[in-house]
């Protein structure tokens, strides 16, 4: 019935146009009804969705090239039909993103010598969109709690959040990942640990009776572990096969390129764009880590970036664009892992006691090991309770034998020992270069720089030295 009435309709309709061209130019009466025509019928869009069998997928997938190799199975190809069939919509939302973040991905992800296939997680994890926040608080690419985001090094305050970083927080993520790579032996129950916690995975193993694989403890993990991983193969799946299931991106969005500008002061988003003639949304892309569209004050100046265009320009000009954004420039403390040259010493002594004014690019580390003593000298002859210092700041620095006692004989005793060489740990399983660094004042990268080393990486038994 809907076809024949369809077909009276239609011609009914077309005749009751017909006479309208009489209002129009008598040069152009047809193309003013089609138009009248197709404004009153509705518009239909048709996309071709291909068929597609369990066994297709499975040779498909067998033949894929990848660091992360899977076999399918029903709670995987469920996952396929869902993002190429019932939820086609979010798969090219994600497809229009992923080459404004990918090349960045691979990259890092290459740098800390894992899969880069491992990029495609952050689809699941947060759509691409670098300032979506969960339920419980995640946020950004990777979906970093505000704990494990600080414990990566990241700043989670009311002002500044770098888990809104992409390059901060896929630097971070790649650290954690490779972490629970190595605690774990498997990448697949390395993306349900990063899920769901590594407790709750060492959890699940026992349950199991000690199987080691992400399918042998199925059963045991979380609700939402047991869909994450195989969404992850899904869609590892999809982004390699886009063709076979008609899934063709029209309009890309490119990531803008940038390089980063150092500012020392306080200062808005607005401001710049106003004096620099930036384009404040690109501003906010480019930093989205910065809230309210204002850097605050800290003790650290803060690399911004600006589109590379503009960059040049900037940097030529730094001082009275500085200048014209107004507040004082930040007092500038120098932290233990700013790690820098140290200018020459001026030296004014006393007897056996230096006294030395801090200098821009100094670091508590570099001063003490220029005067043979150590931080912990330095500190308590100072009375420092931190690694920071002030440029302008004065310190007392006491060499020779007559240095004074400032602790009791048995404490003395130690430190006279432990001076005839360095200080030194020993790596415990489940220690980090983080973890070791905040037990003992240090940053990551002076302990990187004290024993050579090119990476992060360490192992236990591994003797470290760290003063």
């Amino acid at each position: 019935m809907k076809k024949s009435l369809s077909r009276i309709v239609v011609p009914a309709l077309i005749s009751c146009l017909l006479p309208l061209h009489q209002a129009f130019s008598q040069e152009e009466p047809l193309e003013a009804a089609n138009t009248i025509f197709e404004e009153l019928l509705p518009n239909y869009h048709y996309e071709y969705i291909p068929d597609f069998t369990y066994d297709q997928v499975a040779k498909r997938i067998k033949a894929m090239q990848t660091g992360m190799p899977f076999e399918l199975n029903d709670r995987i190809f469920s996952f396929i039909q869902y993002f190429t069939v019932r939820n086609r919509d979010y798969t090219k939302m994600v497809l229009a993103r992923k080459d404004k973040f990918f090349p960045m991905f691979e990259e890092t992800l290459l740098k800390h010598e894992m899969p880069t296939d491992i990029e495609y997680l952050s689809i699941i994890e947060s759509g691409l969109d670098p300032q979506i926040k969960s339920r419980v608080g995640a946020m950004g690419l990777w979906q970093f709690m505000p704990a494990t985001g600080r414990m990566y090094g990241m700043h989670v305050n009311s002002e500044i959040d770098d888990r809104m970083d992409p390059e901060l927080s896929t630097d971070a993520a790649a650290k954690y990942l490779k972490s629970l790579y190595r605690m774990f032996g498997n990448w697949e129950v390395a993306l349900a640990a990063y899920n769901c916690g590594p407790g709750n995975v060492r959890k699940a193993i026992r349950r199991s009776g000690g199987k080691t694989t992400f399918w042998g403890i199925y059963d045991y993990l979380p609700k939402e572990t047991r869909s994450y991983v195989p969404q992850f193969q899904a869609m590892l799946y999809i982004l390699n096969h886009l063709e076979e299931h008609n899934l063709i991106l029209e309009e890309p969005t490119y990531p803008i390129d940038y390089d980063k500008v150092r500012f020392d002061r306080a200062f808005s988003l607005e401001k710049l764009a106003e004096l620099t003639d930036l384009c404040l949304k690109d501003l906010e892309e480019l930093n989205p880590s910065i809230k309210h569209r204002s850097v605050p004050e800290s003790n650290r100046s803060m690399a911004i970036r600006v589109p590379k265009t503009k960059s040049i320009f900037l940097k030529e000009n730094l001082a009275w664009i500085s200048d014209s954004l107004g507040n004082k420039p930040n007092n500038v403390l120098l932290a233990s892992s700013q790690l820098i040259e140290v200018t020459p010493v001026e030296k004014a002594i006393s007897g056996n006691r230096i006294t030395y004014q801090v200098k821009s690019g100094d670091v508590l580390g570099s001063i003490a090991s220029r005067h043979g003593v150590s931080v912990t000298q330095v500190k308590e002859w100072n009375n420092l309770n931190s690694n920071l210092i002030k440029v302008g700041q004065t310190l007392y620095i006491y060499s020779g034998k007559s240095q004074p006692s400032t602790a009791s004989p048995n404490r003395s005793l130690a430190e006279n020992t432990n001076s005839s060489g360095p200080k030194t740990y020993t790596v415990k399983p489940g220690d980090s270069l983080w973890i070791i660094s905040q037990k003992h004042s240090l940053s990551v990268e002076q302990i990187k720089r004290l024993n050579n080393l090119n990476t992060n990486n360490i192992k236990p038994g591994q003797r470290l030295i760290i003063g």
